[in-house]
């Protein structure tokens, strides 16, 4: 009776061994820009995560007894993430280049494709990019397209940050064309009746996971992952089905020419977006976003507050001390003021996020986003209130010594309690206004009103229908403080009472 117990625990144990190995491997976060990113990795309807490099990934994780665990981020910011540690790997169409290939390790390449050249319905053939001097072409930036484009003399090169606003300049004659990966212009072009291919293939680029460099065991191991997806014909499977096995894939995989399945996602892609629904039944469509919305708005709200209150704190001991401090305090807040006025607050938010971690200071997305609209308004702040200071009459700081109080006692009783009235509306103006920059910490990977104006823009291709959403959201939420702020400017002054 023991031996037979013993015999099934072991045969347990084998059965379940791989279970448990996979439980002890750490997650997979990979990284991509989910901004009008069809087909690569973008949200489709239902607001659910899609896309080939989703398939691939997933599939490659699996390979590597791993849970693939995504993390969101803009497209400038997907390097820069990857050196910070955000994430383990990048999965989002980049083209394996000598430039790149110094910043991070590439995997194998996973994709082979070219760029394809669009222009308006009826354009004559471009045969050649030499034919694009002095014409107007779009592209995105720190692409193999872009690169291409610009050393060709003559060319106006103007770069997106998607892809959809691109081929809708072409339609509205704003460009010539655009000139883009195949897969791009597949999905957000060929079905256009507006737009139309040219050309031959340009150049041949190919497509690799991103890592960092400081983790190559990890390289070898994802190579070895994406080699069984090859060689087991998944690959073949996934790209098949989102109309991308081409004839120069199978070539360089090695593998038949013809797709192994019919290209469903690809037709379910165009038959979605080729709707063109009602005004009624696009309102009630944006009914799905409401969570979205919801989240994102109380993200928006808690960022603005905190941060206008780190404003407020730090502006005031910096109008105290430029007012009121011995010389080398007034010239610390001096230069604080100048230096932070003088510089964008998203290079600021870049710097806090992105470039702090080289000398050994990571902050969370959350905390960079509020340390960084705190430390940018904060110089407007004490602006603010150094006009307050400095319009109060020097005669009520003397009758309160007069009275037997301290400097530091006539200050806070008498001089900062009158200057805070006259503050108050610019400090108000200035809470609104940080309440739209805040849109900023969306390049911090936050996922405020604008990031999510951008999600549900991308998958509705309604811009403007989205964009007054979104914008009736600020408007309600920054309403309530102007009220607010009126309420407490008509108790603190009774003459503006009606």
């Amino acid at each position: 009776m023991k031996k037979t117990t013993l015999l099934l625990l072991c045969a347990l144990a084998i059965l379940f061994a791989p279970f448990a190995l996979a439980a002890d491997q750490p997650p997979l976060r990979w990284a991509a820009a989910t901004d009008s990113n069809a087909p690569y990795a973008f949200y489709g309807p239902g607001n659910k995560l899609t896309g080939f490099e989703l398939e691939i990934i997933q599939a490659i994780a699996r390979e590597m007894g791993r849970e693939p665990v995504f993390v969101p981020n803009d497209w400038d910011g997907l390097i820069p993430g990857l050196s910070r540690g955000l994430y383990d790997c990048v999965i989002c169409g980049i083209e394996i280049t000598p430039e790149k290939s110094q910043e991070v390790r590439f995997t194998n390449p996973y994709y082979v494709t070219y760029e394809q050249f669009v222009v308006k319905r009826g354009t004559p053939r471009v045969a050649s990019l030499d034919q694009l001097a002095g014409k107007q072409v779009g592209t995105l930036s720190q692409t193999a397209s872009f690169v291409m484009l610009s050393k060709i003399p003559g060319v106006i090169v103007k770069t997106y940050d998607e892809e959809v606003n691109a081929y809708a300049d072409v339609v509205n004659g704003r460009l010539f064309g655009v000139l883009l990966d195949y897969p791009i212009a597949k999905y957000y072009a060929f079905a256009n009746p507006n737009l139309q291919f040219t050309g031959p293939p340009f150049g041949q680029i190919s497509y690799g996971i991103a890592l960092s460099r400081t983790n190559p065991a990890l390289l070898e191991e994802m190579n070895a992952a994406l080699g069984r997806v090859l060689a087991s014909g998944e690959m073949r499977d996934i790209l098949s089905r989102w109309g991308l096995w081409t004839a120069m894939v199978a070539d360089t995989f090695g593998q038949p020419e013809d797709p192994s399945l019919p290209d469903t996602e690809y037709r379910a892609f165009v038959a979605a977006t080729a709707e063109q629904p009602s005004l009624l039944n696009r309102i009630i469509g944006y009914a799905r976003f409401w969570p979205l919305l919801l989240q994102a708005s109380l993200l928006t709200i808690e960022v603005s507050i905190l941060g206008m209150v780190g404003a407020v704190l730090l502006g005031f001991a910096l109008a105290i001390m430029r007012v009121y401090g011995p010389f080398p305090l007034r010239w610390i807040a001096t230069l604080y003021i100048e230096l932070i006025r003088g510089t964008p607050l998203l290079i600021q938010l870049l710097i806090l996020f992105y470039g702090l971690p080289n000398i050994g200071i990571k902050l969370e997305p959350f905390v960079a986003g509020v340390l960084g609209l705190a430390l940018n308004y904060a110089a407007y702040e004490a602006e603010n209130y150094r006009a307050g200071l400095l319009a109060i009459p020097k005669g009520q700081m003397e009758a309160a010594r007069a009275l037997g109080m301290t400097q530091r006692q006539g200050l806070f009783h008498v001089v900062i309690p009158q200057s805070f009235r006259l503050v108050l509306p610019p400090v108000t103006n200035d809470f609104i206004s940080l309440l739209k920059d805040s849109s900023l910490v969306s390049m911090v990977t936050l996922v405020d009103l604008t990031g999510a104006y951008k999600q549900i823009a991308t998958q509705t291709f309604d811009y403007f229908g989205a964009g007054l959403l979104v914008a009736t959201f600020y408007l309600l939420i920054g309403l309530p403080f102007v009220r607010l702020a009126r309420f407490t400017e008509q108790k603190l002054n009774p003459g503006t009472r009606k």
